[in-house]
C-alpha cells in the first residue's frame, strides 16, 4: 500500500453531524424462544467503541452492514432485525438500516444505490475489513461522495497484516487449512515467498499429498492444481501431513457426529476412505514447527473440527498456537471459532473479523475498500 489510510480523528467535533458507518454485522444467529437472535456479539461489541466516541462528539451514527446473501430480494430470514436487538443492547443511539444486500445495487456497486445511501449524511466510516475486498456499493461509492475515513477497527487490521508480512520476527510461521485447495493455493503461494515454514492442513491438503505421489482414497482431491501443488512442495518450506485420520466412505460426520470409528491411516489412504483430519505423526510435526516460531499466521482448521471425532488435529494446532510466545494473527472464522470453542481466544495476540478479506489482503497487499477510502476526492 502506498499512502496511509484517512482517519475520522481529523474532522474534530461532530456536533450536528450526521456520520455513516459501514459495518460488517454478518453475525451466527440461532432460533431462540421461537425467534432469531445473535448467537455470537464479538463483531459488534468489537464496533461500540467507535459508535461511543462518534456520540461522544455529537454526531449522529447510523450504521449499515449485510446479513446473509438474500441476492437483492427483501427476505424476511436475512433482516437484521435480530441484529439490530443486540445492538440496541449494547448501544441503544446508533440506528442499523435494513439489509444492504436487499437491493440488487449493492452487490452490482450501483452509483445510484450508493448515492442513495449517503443522502443526507455529513461523513462516511469504513469499519468493515472483512467487506472490504468486495467492490459493492456501500464500501466503493461514499468515498466518491463524502469526507471518509478507515474506523479502528479496520486500521488495525490493515497494520498487523503489514506489519507481518513486511517485517516479521522471525521463524515466521504460517498455517492454512481449509477444504478447496483453490480457495487457499493463491495465498499459499505467497506465503511460500514470505514465511519460513507454511503448514498446510485440511482437505486442501490431500491434493498437495497426491502431488507427492501419495495414495488419498476418496479424499478432497483437484487435479487441476497438482502441478501447481508439486512445484510448491518443491520450495522445501511447505510442510504438508505425514498421515491423516478419517472415515469409511458413507460413514456420516460433521456437527451432529456419528457412531462411525475414526481409522488412522499412514503415509497412504486406501480406496474406500476418506481423510478428514491430520493424523498423530502430522500432529507432531505441526506443533514442532510451530514450536519454534516467533511470528504465527493460522488461517483454517486442520480437518472437520466441527465433529469432536475430527477435532483432534485443530485443537493441538489451536493449543500449539496459544502457548507459544510468537506474535499470532488468527485469521478466517473457523479458525476463530475453533479458537473460542477451546477457551483459547484470549491466549493469542490478535484475532482478524476479516477472514477472505485477510487471505486477499496478504495475497494482493491491498483491497478495494482500501483503495476508495485512499483515493477518496475529499482527502
Amino acid at each position: 500500500m502506498s499512502n496511509p489510510l484517512p482517519t475520522y480523528q481529523r474532522w474534530g467535533s461532530l456536533a450536528g453531524k450526521r456520520v455513516l458507518v459501514r459495518v460488517d454485522f454478518n453475525t451466527p444467529v440461532d432460533t431462540i424462544n421461537g425467534r432469531l437472535e445473535v448467537s455470537d456479539d464479538f463483531r459488534i461489541r468489537a464496533t461500540v467503541p467507535l459508535f461511543e466516541d462518534l456520540l461522544e462528539r455529537g454526531a449522529s451514527v447510523v450504521a449499515c452492514t449485510h446479513f446473509g446473501r438474500p441476492k437483492g430480494k427483501v427476505v424476511e430470514e436475512y433482516s437484521v432485525a435480530p441484529v439490530r436487538r443486540r445492538l440496541n443492547e449494547l448501544c441503544a443511539d446508533v440506528e442499523l438500516l435494513e439489509n444492504l444486500r436487499f437491493n440488487p445495487g449493492e452487490e452490482a456497486n450501483d452509483r445510484a444505490f450508493g448515492e442513495q445511501l449517503v443522502a443526507g449524511f455529513d461523513y462516511y466510516i469504513n469499519e468493515a475489513f472483512s467487506a472490504s475486498h468486495r467492490a459493492h456499493a456501500s464500501i466503493m461509492i461514499p468515498p466518491l461522495l463524502l469526507p471518509s475515513a478507515a474506523g479502528p477497527n479496520l486500521q488495525r487490521e490493515v497494520t498487523t497484516l503489514q506489519s507481518l508480512l513486511e517485517e516479521p520476527a522471525r521463524p515466521f510461521v504460517a498455517i492454512v487449512g481449509g477444504a478447496k485447495v483453490k480457495d487457499k493455493l493463491g495465498i499459499v503461494k505467497v506465503l511460500a515467498q514470505k514465511a519460513d515454514t507454511v503448514i498446510v492442513g485440511g482437505g486442501m491438503a490431500y491434493t498437495f499429498e497426491a502431488a507427492r505421489g501419495r495414495t488419498i482414497g476418496s479424499s478432497l482431491f483437484d487435479e487441476t492444481y497438482l502441478d501447481e501443488c508439486a512445484q510448491l512442495l518443491a520450495k522445501g518450506n511447505v510442510l504438508i501431513p505425514d498421515d491423516s485420520r478419517g472415515l469409511a466412505d458413507g460413514a456420516s460426520f460433521g456437527t451432529s457426529g456419528g457412531d462411525d470409528v475414526v481409522i488412522e491411516f499412514g503415509d497412504n489412504i486406501p480406496d474406500g476412505f476418506e481423510g478428514l483430519d491430520i493424523g498423530p505423526r502430522a500432529i507432531s510435526s505441526f506443533v514442532n514447527a510451530i514450536g519454534t516460531a516467533k511470528t504465527i499466521l493460522w488461517n483454517g482448521p486442520m480437518g472437520v473440527f466441527e465433529d469432536p471425532r475430527l477435532s483432534v488435529g485443530t485443537e493441538a494446532v489451536a493449543r500449539a498456537v496459544a502457548a507459544s510466545n510468537a506474535v499470532s494473527v488468527i485469521g478466517g472464522g473457523d479458525s476463530v471459532a475453533a479458537l473460542q470453542s477451546y477457551g483459547l481466544e484470549g491466549d493469542v495476540s490478535f484475532v482478524s473479523t476479516g477472514g477472505g478479506a485477510s487471505l486477499e489482503f496478504v495475497e494482493h497487499g491491498d483491497l478495494p475498500g482500501l483503495v476508495a477510502l485512499r483515493e477518496s476526492p475529499w482527502n
